[in-house]
């Protein structure tokens, strides 16, 4: 997984122009099967795939927190939703609340969020390959894949099936 993750930005930097082009015609004119694909792809890539022998969403991005997913975990930690914020999170210049630094404080050593049953609404989703209306979010997309190994290796099947 190390040489994976050493040689997936390279990767996806390669592919970028590729990926931008073929997502430009995907929102132009997406199939109408797109979003079943999309769930088929993401569940067999998931089978192969597990994230506990990566976490490099958690090392490496933060997630945004709604404001019910800073209730629900401050909550969780028996703190004021204040509390919380001031101890864990930051304003980004979009004036959303993310992570004051990144890898997750709440990763544990071995990959495992401390959170997981509690965690953000954008970790549940990750990498949001299985999303409906997966055309809609292709510049997401476009970051995830040199980040998230599942999802590079998402985007290049989707690719194949739909030439």
């Amino acid at each position: 997984m190390e040489e994976t993750l050493r040689n997936l930005p390279k990767q996806a930097k390669d592919k970028h122009v590729e990926n931008k082009k073929f997502f430009t015609r995907l929102k132009k004119k997406p199939p109408k099967r797109l979003d079943h694909l999309m769930q088929e792809l993401h569940e067999a890539e998931f089978e192969r795939t597990d994230c506990l022998d990566c976490a490099n969403c958690c090392k490496t991005t933060g997630p945004l927190f709604t404001n019910a997913d800073i209730s629900r975990i401050a909550k969780h930690f028996k703190m004021k939703e204040q509390q919380f914020i001031a101890r864990f999170l930051r304003v980004d210049e979009d004036g959303d609340h993310v992570l004051q630094q990144v890898p997750c404080a709440f990763l544990d050593e071995d990959n495992h969020c401390l959170i997981y049953d509690v965690r953000p609404k954008a970790c549940r989703e990750y990498p949001h390959t299985d999303r409906k209306k997966f055309h809609q979010i292709s510049d997401l997309t476009l970051k995830n894949v040199a980040i998230c190994p599942a999802a590079f290796n998402i985007v290049e099947e989707m690719k194949k099936r739909l030439r």
